[in-house]
């Protein structure tokens, strides 16, 4: 199925979609009345990250836009990881943007902007997960790759399968949880996720080791 993640808080602040409240368009307006930057005449594609948060933050036309496409992939991917389903994971989707696009004056550049987005997409995520049931929707690959050339039966295996590791890993404490995606899933070093979660880096080879041991545990005993 292809990625659907639609980005609607430009329409929001003409009235349409997710509301915005008074101090939000008080705040962004100020930041459309702030002193133009050192970045207004390049193009967006060429700026820097910081430069692209600082054109945001100046209010320049499309700036937010183009970090929601260059980082709306890796964000639906992370909150489907969590959630399971298409519908949700679009919804705390745009929930993280419009946290990060609120919050964005808090970035501090001393992680990837990438990285940022992903602390907030965990918080968002873990604290959906912990007020409601998860869905049945197996969190397997197939939606991201091409399945053509396997056998119905061995569709139907591996969607058992990813049934399985999804509810095991539901099971998992938040931390556990969200160190197993992170690292397994999305490949994020150590460090990275340290980074993403606030903790150390000893923490999360612990958490990681840990949620492996009960993952296992979990699946045997299925």
């Amino acid at each position: 199925m292809a990625l659907s993640v639609t980005w609607t808080l430009p329409l929001a602040e003409r009235g349409f979609g997710v509301s915005v409240t008074r101090a939000d368009a008080k705040a962004a307006a100020a930041r459309e009345a702030g002193a133009a930057s050192s970045t207004t005449d390049q193009p967006l594609s060429e700026l820097t990250e910081a430069a692209l948060v600082e054109a945001c933050l100046a209010g320049r036309a499309d700036a937010f836009d183009l970090v929601v496409e260059q980082h709306r992939r890796s964000v639906y991917q992370l909150c489907y990881r969590f959630v399971g389903n298409h519908e949700d994971a679009n919804d705390l989707s745009q929930d993280v943007f419009l946290r990060a696009y609120r919050g964005l004056r808090g970035f501090r550049a001393q992680s990837s902007l990438k990285t940022w987005l992903y602390r907030i997409g965990v918080n968002v995520c873990l604290n959906w997960v912990g007020a409601k049931k998860l869905p049945s929707e197996p969190i397997g690959d197939q939606q991201f790759i091409d399945v053509r050339a396997q056998s119905p039966s061995d569709r139907m295996l591996k969607d058992e399968q990813a049934a399985r590791v999804r509810a095991a890993i539901a099971e998992l404490p938040p931390r556990q949880r969200a160190t197993l995606i992170l690292r397994m899933y999305n490949e994020m070093s150590h460090k990275e996720i340290a980074d993403v979660l606030g903790s150390s880096v000893g923490a999360v080879k612990a958490n990681f080791f840990h949620a492996l041991g009960n993952l296992k545990k979990l699946l045997r005993h299925e």
